[in-house]
Order: structure tokens, then sequence, then C-alpha cells
């Protein structure tokens, strides 16, 4: 009658296996999303970093025509990654605005002679303070904003090839 006891401590261990073993196969995401989704961008006025490219505020997204947002630095390699496909945004007609973080302008002047540049307006985040009040956990990060300067999608990481699309699209359906 006791013998069950022996095999007790057994199946214990086996549970506690396939429940660390179930982690392990299927891990949480664990995605630090906006909490601003659907509601407006924060107040901020960035001063420009690069010579012939002005800054950004909140008011150049409240003019009645969507944008994609990138938060981004030269010194982030999949930054470096993603700027084939903002290039692509750009020559599909999604206008391209950047956020730079803890960056300097020589260094992002190097980086987009290298990369590329699709960006119409690029504010300094010296601090991180727009990023961090943007809800962004870090770079690179994209969102896509509406005419009206509220928070419609965030895509979290480098903007890939197959993501082109559907960011294009969010940014069309944004009106």
């Amino acid at each position: 009658m006791r013998r069950w006891l022996l095999w007790l401590p057994f199946a214990v261990f086996a549970a506690i296996v396939v429940v660390v073993a179930s982690g392990l196969f299927a891990p949480a995401d664990r995605a630090v999303r906006s909490a601003l989704i659907g509601k407006p961008l924060p107040d901020f006025a960035l001063p420009p970093i690069v010579a012939g490219k002005p800054g950004l505020s909140t008011a150049d997204f409240r003019r009645g025509k969507p944008r994609l947002l990138n938060v981004f630095a030269s010194w982030c390699i999949p930054c470096a990654a993603e700027s084939p496909q903002l290039l692509r945004l750009e020559a599909m007609g999604v206008p391209v605005d950047a956020i730079a973080i803890r960056d300097t302008a020589p260094a992002l002047r190097d980086f987009l002679a290298r990369y590329g540049d699709p960006y119409e307006r690029i504010g300094a985040d010296a601090q991180s303070a727009v990023q961090l009040a943007l809800g962004s956990s870090g770079v690179p990060e994209s969102f896509v904003i509406d005419g009206k300067g509220r928070i419609v999608l965030q895509h979290i990481g480098d903007i890939r090839a197959e993501d082109v699309d559907a960011i294009a699209a969010a940014v069309r359906s944004a009106r």
C-alpha cells in the first residue's frame, strides 16, 4: 500500500522537468509594449543633430499626414541592418522621421553616409528622455503616427524585409 509513496519524489521531479521544458520550448513574449498605443505622442522638441536636416517636435506629427517615427542610433548594429528597409519605405512614399539616441553628429553623419538617409527630420535625444516617454525600450524601434499625432502601431526591433508591406499599409490606413 505504501509502495506508491516511493514513486512520489519521481513524479514531482517529472512534473518540474515538464514545466521547465515547456518554458524552454515556448518562451514567453518578453517585448515591452508602449502604453501609448492609441494615445497622443508626448510633447517634445528635439534639436537637429545633422547639418541641413531640421530637428523634430510633436507638432511635426500633427499636420494631417501619417508618418513613421524611427528610434535609432549610429552605434546600433540592428539599426544598420534595417537601413535598406527604411530606404524602401521611403521609396514607397512613407515619410520617415527619426530620433537619434545618445549619439554624436560626426558618428551619425558617417552612419547616414554609409547606410543611406531615408529621414526627413532627425532629432537628437541625448539623454533618451523622449525615447523613454514614448515607451520605447531599445533601438531600433519604430512607431506609426497618424496625422493627428497619435501612436497607431509600435514595431519593436529592426524592420525586416517581410515587415515593410505591413508597415506601409499601417501608414496608409492611419490617415
